[in-house]
């Protein structure tokens, strides 16, 4: 797993790149232009028709690593994207919801497992996903033929939750049983030797899992873990294997 060891902030957090690519408001789908407000400092993406700005934030996406009996629980998507790949109980995190509430919850609907949470063990910010990517291209090409304000909505839509951070937990299972919820086709403990690295559904899924089975196999004590994941230059957007980790700190 690449890794980087520079704390400072990553210059991909704060590129002008993706605000620039915002060409409709979310709001009333007018054209926007893109100046950096009195007060502010980032450039922004402005409605010349409601003056509103398009904001860029991440989505939170909050999950459980389990362990029982020296193994961890994974779940198989029964669900798209990654269909049929195992990942770790996670979804976006609720409104009115902490982010330990929703790991359990997400726990709870995807392997119907009450859980303990012992402790936080990484937070991975994802400046670009990888699926979403795809998706942008193919509505930013038929909107070449198609100038429907509905699409030109959609797309800014999906251009603002581009980046995603996960916030991920340990934690324990109050009872010994687990069985697989409706996004799910299993769910099965893995030892760390077992656990299935080629059939994982996301990058986020594989730096959390080599991260764990590291502090394990150094030490059996796990540690609080923080990076951002980018896709290396170059490569395919579906390859979850084709990233750096930066910014790695751990405690």
């Amino acid at each position: 797993m690449d890794s980087s060891s520079d704390h400072s902030p990553p210059s991909s957090l704060h590129s002008p790149g993706d605000v620039q690519n915002v060409k409709f408001c979310q709001w009333c789908g007018g054209p926007t232009k893109h100046e950096i407000p009195e007060g502010e400092e980032r450039l922004r993406a402005i409605c010349t028709s409601c003056g509103k700005i398009t904001y860029q934030n991440p989505k939170m996406v909050v999950g459980c690593l389990i362990e029982h009996d020296n193994k961890v629980l994974l779940c198989k998507r029964k669900i798209e994207p990654s269909y049929g790949l195992w990942t770790l109980p996670a979804g976006y995190l609720e409104i009115g919801e902490s982010a330990m509430e929703g790991a359990i919850r997400e726990t709870r609907e995807e392997a119907n497992a009450d859980v303990e949470v012992i402790s936080p063990f990484a937070q991975l910010d994802i400046p670009l996903i990888g699926q979403v990517t795809r998706i942008i291209h193919f509505f930013s090409f038929f909107l070449v033929f198609v100038n429907l304000l509905c699409n030109s909505r959609f797309l800014v839509m999906i251009m603002t939750s581009l980046r995603q951070t996960y916030i991920i937990f340990l934690a324990r299972l109050k009872k010994p049983h687990f069985s697989p919820g409706p996004e799910s086709s299993e769910c099965l403990l893995f030892s760390l030797n077992e656990i299935p690295f080629s059939s994982l559904s996301f990058s986020s899924m594989v730096v959390t899992l080599s991260l764990y089975v590291e502090d394990m196999k150094a030490g059996g004590k796990p540690k609080f873990h923080y990076g951002t994941i980018n896709k290396r230059p170059g490569t395919s957007a579906s390859d979850i294997h084709a990233y750096t980790l930066d910014h790695h700190m751990q405690s």
